[in-house]
């Protein structure tokens, strides 16, 4: 297990993707960052966290015969990962807000960018990038956040969380390969946030409705049953969850 650890950096990332240019990554090499100052989550927000007391870090995986239109799995399978090493210290209330930030009960502990690298039309490799909140316990700015000591009260060693997480990506990328792709989806819906439950979302053009959400299709798409019990799908540009 190679863990690189880097005091600042851009994002962890951008700084693994520049080392796949560089060289031949072993599986599951890991970039650790104390700082990043160009953090990155989904469609290109700023991830923000305190220096040192967060885990920042971005994990290299080859990708053995994963479709394009497969890709969701990818995701799924990190998020899986995510959820195992949190069930072990004891997190309560976890789910996964789709597509793959983190839960405790109703607030946000980590959050997941993977970046695909592509060749000849199939998945090469992925870059999966962790933002886990650990020892932060100001989030002033973010009513949305929680971390795992404001959680739990522990002071968490993030060494041992960061080997803990890459453990449980080799085993859920384990059933990957061997294409257990129906019970890896049955899976990650069990802990689909507020799965089953009434919801309001918001589309893309600002307007709001009801509906449930049901579960996810292969390529990735949210299910929402609405009012009037059509199943309806959504891309990640289509909708937000609104609390």
């Amino acid at each position: 297990m190679r863990i690189v650890k880097l005091d600042a950096t851009d994002s962890t990332n951008s700084y693994l993707r520049r080392l796949y240019t560089q060289e031949t990554l072993s599986d599951f090499t890991a970039v650790v960052a104390q700082v990043q100052t160009q953090g990155r989550g989904q469609l290109g927000t700023i991830w923000e966290s305190q220096p040192s007391k967060n885990l920042t870090f971005s994990v290299y995986k080859r990708l053995v015969g994963v479709r394009p239109n497969d890709f969701f799995y990818v995701s799924m399978t990190a998020a899986l990962a995510l959820m195992k090493t949190l069930e072990l210290i004891s997190i309560p209330r976890l789910s996964v807000k789709w597509p793959n930030d983190i839960m405790s009960a109703n607030k946000k502990i980590c959050g997941i960018l993977i970046e695909n690298v592509m060749k000849q039309g199939v998945f090469e490799s992925s870059i999966i990038g962790i933002g886990l909140n650990v020892n932060q316990t100001d989030f002033e700015k973010l009513p949305q956040a929680s971390s795992l000591k404001r959680i739990s009260g522990i002071d968490y060693d993030m060494d041992q969380i960061t080997v803990s997480i890459i453990q449980n990506l080799k085993v859920t990328f384990e059933r990957l390969e061997r294409n257990e792709l129906k019970s890896l989806k049955e899976e990650y819906e069990s802990y689909l946030f507020r799965k089953n439950k009434p919801s309001t979302f918001k589309d893309a053009e600002g307007s709001m409705f009801s509906g449930f959400i049901k579960g996810v299709s292969k390529s990735g798409k949210l299910q929402v049953l609405l009012e009037d019990q059509v199943v309806q799908h959504y891309d990640l540009k289509e909708i937000t969850l609104l609390y």
